[in-house]
């Protein structure tokens, strides 16, 4: 499924929220934004004032046309790359930050209150989404769960089950996989043998899909219709979203050492916030000012919440065993005793 060629040149006919300006450039600015917060974050990480952090550069057409094409109602299950779905969504740019800070508040979001938060172990979050699937199912609701998550994932048992039990039970959630060639130094073609990974759906007797990754209109478009279908008793669907990771794998890889930058050369070609642009400007809906401008403000409210984000003040050492247990069991009530003790008082 492809709307926008690597030239933002169209090549399916537009869907209808394609041909309104105001969505295309919110789509357009949901990207650069993200974009924009990616660097920040990296810089952060860099001058040890953020934790290890999964860039999303290349893959931003991914989170963003997957976010815009959920209702509000809806539930997104995301991985560790979903910064441009969650930012659609209105959690906020502080909230990232303190969560990859390794303060957990970061997770409370203002809103969405009932999206999960990002899930840091591979695939563990692909079983959730069906649960919450479930139970949306068994209320009768007309709405439906969404999971990102990456190639790699598709490699995990969990991944087979969900697939499995969605298919049995015909459940309302859609399945994303960010397809950007690597699990970790790990390339697409040593996972699996099959020729795609949409094609796994067929086992689990969903359909399946490939979407250019790279072009958020075929991406929202895809999404829709999945979840169209998931609300109307139509089952789940697996899509795969066909990508590149531009950068390394987290702030933690050397990307250089297993992949070769000729490959990675060719695929900037591909990208989804330059493909977009050409087609807005080729379609008279963009100007060189118009560019400028949405830089400035982009990174205006990415400085504006990074200070932010800095100004918070520290969490204390004990706070690590506040949101393990309801109730502390014993020995781990040992050690936060003990962590309290050996403290040195204030100077």
């Amino acid at each position: 499924m492809q709307v926008l060629d690597e030239n933002g040149a169209v090549v399916k006919a537009l869907p209808e929220f394609a041909k309104e300006r105001t969505q295309i450039i919110e789509l357009y600015r949901a990207m650069v934004l993200n974009r924009a917060f990616d660097a920040k974050a990296i810089a952060l990480q860099r001058t040890g004032r953020l934790g290890t952090y999964a860039s999303s550069l290349g893959q931003e057409a991914v989170a963003v046309g997957t976010a815009a094409a959920m209702a509000e109602d809806d539930v997104l299950l995301p991985s560790f790359r979903g910064h441009g779905s969650q930012l659609w969504r209105g959690v906020t740019m502080v909230e990232l930050f303190q969560f990859w800070g390794g303060d957990e508040r970061g997770n409370d979001f203002a809103r969405p209150r009932q999206d999960f938060p990002v899930c840091i172990p591979v695939a563990s979050h692909i079983p959730h989404a069906v649960g919450v699937a479930l139970a949306m199912q068994m209320r009768g609701e007309r709405r439906a769960a969404v999971c990102i998550f990456g190639d790699g994932a598709t490699s995990k048992g969990d991944f087979y089950e969900a697939l499995n039990i969605a298919g049995v039970w015909n459940l309302p959630v859609v399945f994303v996989i960010n397809n950007n060639q690597w699990a970790i130094s790990v390339p697409r073609s040593a996972q699996t043998a099959a020729e795609t990974l949409a094609q796994k759906a067929i086992a689990a007797g969903l359909p399946g899909i490939q979407v250019d990754g790279n072009d958020v209109v075929a991406m929202r478009y895809s999404v829709e219709q999945a979840l169209d279908r998931a609300r109307a008793d139509g089952g789940a669907t697996l899509i795969e979203a066909l990508t590149y990771r531009m950068g390394d794998h987290t702030t933690a890889d050397d990307a250089s050492r297993y992949r070769d930058d000729a490959d990675v050369s060719h695929h900037w070609k591909l990208e989804p916030v330059a493909r977009l642009r050409s087609y807005l400007q080729q379609a008279g809906l963009w100007t060189r000012e118009d560019e400028e401008s949405l830089l400035k403000e982009c990174a205006k409210d990415v400085e504006s919440a990074a200070q932010a984000y800095l100004d918070i003040p520290g969490r204390s050492p004990e706070s690590i065993f506040d949101h393990l247990y309801y109730s502390l069991p014993a020995p781990l009530a040992a050690q936060r005793s003990a962590m309290l003790a050996e403290q040195i008082p204030d100077a």
